[in-house]
């Protein structure tokens, strides 16, 4: 129990000073609804698809490439950024918090961040009649898996690469916009040639994207979406133990300084 309620408070701790950073929160509303509306409405001209299923597939493709990666990635290099440099580490030293609740808050509120954003995409796509098609236990499976990525990547990047803050926002775009368009966040995969589909093969985002859209839209079960689904969990599990081992390195050094 001494871990749950660790855990809780600080996620609670990291939800709470984002609502009081109001900005952050809109500007985490605004970008993902901006990129599915521009989205559907793309499709709906370019393919000549109704609007419903138009949105039905740009949602999923939204949420899982675009919207959780700049708000569970970007969002856990900022923290673990900010804590270094506003000294609070130091401070979580000489209380009895333990690393692994710390390491757990942090995904925990990423992972609320990521739920809330999912449910504001879907509204708006079920606003121009768009439906999640598919297996919801499944889907949110996917979007978990998604966010443990994130949070894990993010906790290598900003325990190893990032500094200060100054350097969360070109660390984020040099590593990540390359991977969200090779992905299909921004355009759909069916239109990639050979090569970049042959590339995008080595990338997660594609497989995180490919999985969500085909049981979104598609109403694929496991597995249909077999190959996407074990690259991604096998990259999940990857990138936490490597966050949680760079975490614990950033521990260290922090002792020292």
């Amino acid at each position: 129990m001494k871990y749950w309620h660790e855990t809780i408070a600080v996620s609670k701790r990291i939800l709470i000073e984002l609502l009081r950073r109001r900005r952050s929160l809109i500007f985490w509303s605004i970008f993902p609804v901006s990129v599915l509306t521009l989205s559907g409405f793309i499709l709906a001209e370019r393919a000549e698809l109704p609007l419903a299923d138009a949105f039905s597939y740009a949602a999923p493709s939204t949420l899982v490439g675009a919207a959780l990666f700049f708000s569970c990635l970007g969002g856990t290099v900022s923290t673990v950024v900010a804590e270094r440099e506003q000294q609070t580490l130091k401070r979580l030293f000489i209380s009895p918090l333990s690393g692994v609740s710390y390491f757990l808050g942090i995904f925990l509120a990423h992972s609320c961040i990521g739920i809330g954003q999912a449910l504001l995409i879907y509204a708006i796509a079920a606003f121009w009649g768009a439906s999640f098609k598919g297996s919801i236990l499944l889907g949110l499976t996917i979007i978990f898996l998604s966010i443990a990525a994130y949070v894990g990547l993010g906790f290598l990047l900003g325990t190893q690469l990032a500094r200060r803050i100054e350097d969360v926002n070109s660390l984020v775009a040099a590593f990540g916009v390359p991977l969200l368009i090779l992905g299909g966040a921004f355009l759909p995969t069916t239109l990639f040639p050979k090569t970049l589909l042959n590339l995008a093969r080595f990338n997660p985002i594609y497989h995180m994207n490919e999985a969500f859209v085909a049981v979104s839209s598609q109403n694929a079960a496991v597995d249909k979406i077999l190959s996407h689904f074990n690259f991604l969990l096998v990259f999940a599990v990857v990138m936490v133990v490597g966050g949680w081992f760079s975490y614990q390195r950033m521990l260290i050094v922090e002792r020292r300084l």
